[in-house]
């Protein structure tokens, strides 16, 4: 019953959040993870200089998008342990290479991964839905009693999740699965950051001495 009702006040977190973004006509990313409403979470498995660094490449890279671009495009940049996702649709193959440019070019980029789409721009009614779809994945690794729900990152754009993070192959292959079983997800993408067992556990806070 606890964890249904985290679950419950997860989503209904990331709808509210969903709403005064659209609101507000936010370039932000729609994802779940390592930032919750701009404050870091605690049970990170970056470092805190590399989760500010992550947040600054989101915010400048969004700002010089919307600097150079405008509203000819929808962007949303996602970064972790500077390794940067962006997703969205551009109208033409120029401008997705130009967006390319625009984030390799941020400080602290170590590598990018561009998934723009070339299609229509969407509203920000359809973006909703992304932000209400990472939220269902996000609150089912709640769920889990198997994964750490702080290790990964959940982005959605039109039905289709890319899971960031720092995990082990088991975290990873348990991500996917339980991604997708989360109804309205089509397809998923991993873009992880696979540890080895040792690596994790060097990671970890160490016990409480007794």
């Amino acid at each position: 019953m606890k964890s249904k009702t985290l679950s419950m006040r997860l989503t209904q977190l990331l709808a509210v959040m969903a709403l005064v973004s659209l609101g507000l006509q936010a370039c932000a990313p729609m994802l779940v993870g390592g930032f919750v409403g701009g404050t870091m979470v605690v049970s990170d498995r970056r470092s805190s200089g590399t989760q500010l660094e992550d947040e600054a490449i989101e915010i400048k890279s969004s700002s010089r998008i919307r600097e150079n671009l405008g509203d000819k495009v929808h962007a949303s940049v996602s970064s972790y342990n500077r390794q940067v996702l962006v997703t969205g649709e551009v109208s033409n193959p120029r401008d997705k290479e130009y967006v390319m440019q625009i984030v390799s070019q941020v400080d602290n980029v170590k590598s990018v991964l561009n998934e723009l789409q070339i299609l229509p721009v969407t509203t920000y009614s359809e973006r909703s839905k992304n932000v209400l779809l990472a939220a269902r994945v996000k609150a089912n690794f709640v769920d889990h009693p198997e994964l750490s729900s702080n290790a990964f990152k959940v982005v959605a754009e039109g039905g289709t999740v890319y899971l960031m993070g720092r995990v082990t192959k088991r975290e990873a292959d348990l991500g996917v699965d339980v991604t997708r079983n989360t109804p309205g997800v089509q397809k998923v993408i991993k873009v992880f950051e696979i540890l080895t067992d040792d690596e994790l556990r060097a990671l970890l806070p160490a016990p409480a001495k007794r």
